[in-house]
């Protein structure tokens, strides 16, 4: 079985005030596992003072995996629009 690199961005939800970006990276941390190699999770600058989470994983190249490691994101207080950025083969 191949892997997949994927590199998410994580907006926080704009209905919620004071998303903790510091927290929702530190969750994102935990999720590393024999499916998932949660590679790099970084707190960004967006606009106006707003931040997001860019979150580098690599994964088994199995069915549903990649929607799984979304709904884990997604399940996080204050996570709102989740962004693929790239995706590649290893």
């Amino acid at each position: 079985m191949g892997m997949v690199a994927m590199t998410y961005k994580v907006n926080p939800d704009a209905e919620v005030e004071d998303v903790d970006t510091d927290m929702i990276s530190s969750t994102i941390s935990t999720f590393g596992d024999d499916n998932y190699d949660v590679q790099s999770v970084e707190v960004k600058p967006l606009a106006f003072g707003l931040k997001f989470v860019q979150v580098h994983v690599v994964m088994n190249d199995g069915e549903g995996l990649a929607d799984a490691f979304e709904e884990k994101m997604a399940a996080i207080s204050g996570v709102g629009e989740i962004e693929v950025i790239s995706m590649g083969l290893l």
